[in-house]
């Protein structure tokens, strides 16, 4: 006899940030938090330099959300970058795929070597966050 009713159980709480933005799903040209994603990822990777400085010929970003970080980490360390890693635009997240079958291919389909940048050198290899490993592994066998 009410009509339609709406409930709200629970109090209302804070929206809150999720760092996942900044590092992985926000476009680099976007803001987050009045930030410029760019900007904040540049120095997530300037800051990864500064904390863990290494000897080393190459800094490799795994494109391409680890390329900001990457420019921030060869920066910050005085250390050379390049596209060590060439990224296949036509293959989507591989992390959201339901089984690891799908997400071994994904990975072996979405990322290539340019072995003439890398071979012979030590490199840094820049990614912006690690869900469940299996990129890093892949490149890493690469």
């Amino acid at each position: 006899s009410k009509g339609i009713e709406s409930l709200f159980p629970f109090e209302p709480q804070k929206t809150r940030f999720c760092i996942f933005e900044y590092v992985y799903f926000a476009r680099p040209d976007s803001s987050v938090e009045g930030r410029n994603v760019y900007e904040v990822r540049k120095r997530i990777g300037a800051e990864l330099a500064q904390e863990n400085p290494v000897e080393a010929d190459i800094v490799v970003p795994v494109p391409d959300s680890g390329t900001p970080a990457a420019i921030g980490f060869s920066q910050a360390a005085g250390i050379p970058f390049e596209l060590g890693i060439i990224r296949n635009h036509y293959v989507g997240r591989t992390f959201i795929q339901p089984g690891d079958s799908i997400r071994h291919m994904g990975v072996k389909l979405k990322h290539n070597a340019n072995r003439r940048m890398i071979e012979g050198k030590r490199v840094v290899l820049v990614d912006d966050s690690i869900v469940r490993g299996t990129t890093s592994q892949k490149i890493v066998q690469m």
